[in-house]
């Protein structure tokens, strides 16, 4: 085009867009005739027309007087942009705004934080703890943030910043800012049937990846309140959940005198605690391939010890006489900073996999960690046991590392040449002997690149492979790969003669499981030495002992060591009285164990279980049956998952077990009978045949009639899965009941009382018409056929 009209047409331009609503105007006046891109093609062509619209939008027309007043008055209608709710134009207009932002944020860095970050951020500064609003002076109850505008808060960053993908200095830098408040709103979710769930993990997970190492970490260190670098949410601000499946931030109300409400207040902080480790847990789960979560697990070792270290050089000013109440108030902070660290690294070693450490770079950063600690503060105590076993971890991983598990290079040997020190060292000032001779080997070994490798080298790379060098003689160094193995030497139990004598001295003493049931088995059963004293080992009064024999025990199986299938009724006698143990690590590694055992001879383990589940054992309370009898449905659904499509020949006695126990008097028990219901319907799909009748009836009458809401939610999940597992074939499965679970839908999502139980019926629903519309309404596809005329 000549110059002359190029001049006009953007002199007309600029004039336009610094009317009222002039972005917008603008915005739809170029993208008129693009219907948001369907094909290859025109989402390309789509996606040019954004970005050039975006580069007009951010550059600053001539006949503006000035930057600062361009973009005061074209920031906020950019942000507008993000909320269009026509469906057909909104994910252009997001794009513009998005692509404008980031080439603001780029260009003009300080306006773009002031006109276009700060406000979109605002209703997440609002409640952050760095917030200069004086909340004192707010009503208790007042809402700061309301439940529409922190969902489209959140929603927004989603757009910009995940969307945007612009990991710039600026951008990470203003997002670290609230990522306290949106961890918090993630961990409040997490709790509650909530949509902010998934966009609030989505942006922390951009975050820890974008980041620099050191500064992800520096981030994971004040989420985990060991530090300020995050500020968090207001202490006098509290999440509530929204009418419309979000969430509102409101100013918390002060706590009375009344003791109870004291008490009450103190259980509430201990239970939000709690939750918030986990949830960190569970967010460091989705970064173990980049190596964040190991590189944090070390961090919190290393951190550990330089708070045992403070602790130990501190005085007890409670106890020193003449301590100030300033030394009184710091000593009780370390010892909270010293809990807080010792509830992360449990949290940390339970919940996070075996693959945390992805190189062997983490391997000895973990492992420097531990014989730092180990060199620093040898085992006393009653932690004494506790720090040995940790240190047999750390030290048989070396071994292990070194005996084949990982395939090493010259460069490798660099990396493990930095424990020499720390090895040494151990060797000559531990007070364990045998501890003292495996570190002094393992140093042989890494100085010679594995060339001289003495024998309890391989001894204690056989316990954490798993490797059975000879089940007679307890191995130097015993640490199978997920618990440590039962008491052995180097443990700081003693020496192998007194460790066979208490062994002896528990067969004949027959101790009891938690239930009572039955004893011990004796010391003069057929079983080999080595099986026999992990047998007596599964009885032991200690859980820790108790849980490691168990896991032992479920590894044999997995290996299918000849003896161990010639004693699996012995073994299966073991795992369940196990089972009914009041300790979380025993009865779960109890839970593992059937569930290997079942998978393996599902022809004969499957019926003793499902007779256990619907009739518990005579004797016991109610309460301890119904208990029982849900770990046993836990033990089930594993089975169900490790078995598969072979499953559908257990069909009928598993379904048969459920609905009877969809009918029990306790309600525990009854809503996690139709949660394995749902999860069986979900695993056969369209193998279900006609005995979906009798799971629509019993669905229906729970969901209709039961007094409980947990219970009723629960069948009405059971259609979520059911339709979720079936997916396309639910029009041919449910062709006879589609229209009865439709009816019940309905019901639930207009007369249920029950928030959590109408969303599971909204999702059902969506489900269901998600798939009959793909049947109704196929999409077209293009055939090509070719025709031989005669």
């Amino acid at each position: 085009a000549p110059a002359w009209l190029r001049r006009l047409c953007g002199h007309l331009l600029s004039e336009r867009l610094l009317r009222p609503g002039g972005v917008q105007a603008v915005v739809r006046g170029v993208l008129e005739g693009t219907d948001g891109g369907a094909g290859t093609e025109a989402a390309a062509l789509d996606w040019r027309k954004c970005d050039a619209v975006g580069k007009i939008l951010a550059a600053c027309p001539q006949q503006c007087l000035s930057l600062e007043d361009y973009y005061s008055q074209v920031c906020p209608q950019i942000l507008d942009l993000l909320h269009i709710q026509d469906k057909a134009a909104a994910r252009q207009f997001q794009r513009v705004a998005t692509t404008t932002l980031l080439a603001m944020a780029r260009e003009q860095p300080r306006l773009a934080e002031r006109h276009l970050l700060q406000p979109l951020l605002a209703p997440l500064r609002r409640c952050s703890e760095a917030a200069e609003l004086a909340l004192e002076d707010l009503a208790a109850g007042a809402v700061l943030v309301p439940e529409a505008e922190l969902g489209s808060c959140v929603e927004d960053v989603l757009k910009v910043y995940v969307v945007g993908n612009d990991s710039s200095s600026l951008l990470l830098g203003s997002l670290q800012s609230v990522l306290g408040v949106v961890f918090s709103l993630y961990s409040f979710a997490k709790q509650n049937v909530s949509y902010l769930r998934s966009p609030c993990q989505d942006i922390l997970l951009w975050f820890l990846e974008k980041a620099e190492r050191e500064q992800s970490l520096a981030v994971l260190e004040g989420l985990a309140r060991l530090s300020s670098h995050v500020p968090t949410l207001h202490p006098r601000c509290q999440l509530r959940v929204g009418s419309e499946g979000g969430a509102a931030i409101v100013v918390e109300e002060t706590i009375s005198d009344c003791s109870s409400d004291e008490d009450e207040a103190l259980y509430q902080k201990i239970s939000s605690e709690q939750c918030h480790v986990e949830s960190l847990v569970e967010l460091l789960s989705h970064c173990q391939k980049s190596g964040l979560a190991g590189d944090f697990f070390i961090h919190c070792l290393k951190e550990l010890t330089q708070v045992a270290a403070e602790d130990e050089a501190a005085p007890n000013p409670a106890v020193e006489p003449g301590g100030s109440l300033l030394e009184l108030e710091q000593y009780q902070a370390r010892q909270g900073r010293k809990l807080l660290v010792l509830q992360l690294v449990a949290a940390l070693c339970e919940g996070v996999s075996d693959t945390v450490f992805t190189d062997i770079v983490q391997v000895q950063e973990f492992v420097a960690a531990v014989l730092h600690r180990a060199c620093a503060h040898p085992a006393r105590g009653p932690g004494a046991a506790a720090e040995a076993q940790t240190l047999a971890m750390a030290m048989g991983l070396v071994a292990a590392v070194l005996g084949g598990a990982v395939q090493l290079q010259s460069s490798d040997f660099v990396v493990l040449k930095r424990l020499v020190p720390l090895l040494e060292e151990l060797s000559r000032t531990y007070p364990e002997p045998l501890t003292q001779e495996l570190a002094s080997d393992l140093r042989i070994a890494i100085c010679t690149h594995g060339a001289c490798s003495p024998s309890t080298v391989g001894a204690a790379a056989d316990g954490v492979l798993g490797r059975k060098p000879g089940m007679g003689a307890p191995s130097p160094a015993g640490v199978p790969g997920g618990a440590p193995s039962p008491p052995s030497p180097w443990h700081g139990h003693g020496s192998p003669s007194a460790h066979r004598e208490r062994s002896e001295e528990r067969s004949t003493r027959h101790e009891p499981g938690a239930s009572g049931a039955s004893p011990a088995p004796h010391a003069d059963s057929p079983a080999p030495a080595g099986l026999q004293e992990l047998l007596v080992s599964a009885y032991d009064p200690q859980p820790p002992s108790r849980a490691a024999a168990l896991r032992h025990l479920a590894s044999l199986v997995t290996q299918r060591d000849p003896e161990a299938i010639r004693l699996q009724e012995k073994l299966l006698q073991v795992f369940l009285e196990n089972v009914q143990h009041e300790d979380a690590f025993v009865y779960l590694s109890a839970i593992q164990g059937v569930a290997l055992l079942s998978s393996e001879y599902p022809e004969r383990i499957l019926p003793v279980l499902l007779a256990r589940y619907e009739c518990p054992a005579q004797g016991t309370e109610d309460a301890a049956a119904a208990v029982t009898r849900m770990k046993l449905g836990e033990v089930l659904m594993r089975v169900t998952r490790a078995l598969g499509d072979m499953v559908f020949q257990h069909r009928e006695p598993l379904i048969r077990a459920f609905l009877r126990g969809a009918r029990d008097p306790d309600s525990a028990l009854r809503a996690s009978s139709l949660s394995n219901l749902g999860e069986l319907c979900q695993h056969l799909g369209f193998q279900l045949g006609s005995i979906i009748q009798e799971i629509t009836c019993c669905v229906t009458a729970i969901a209709r009639t039961d007094p409980e809401a947990e219970v009723r939610r629960a069948a009405v999940h059971v259609v979520v899965l059911l339709l979720r597992g079936l997916s396309e074939k639910v029009t041919e499965v449910l062709r006879d009941v589609l229209r009865d679970l439709y009816r019940l839908l309905k019901h639930v999502a207009t007369a249920e009382r029950d928030g959590a139980t109408v969303l599971h019926a909204q999702l059902a629903l969506e489900e269901l018409d998600t798939a009959v519309r793909r049947v109704l309404f196929p999409p077209p596809t293009l055939e090509k056929k070719i025709v031989v005329l005669p």
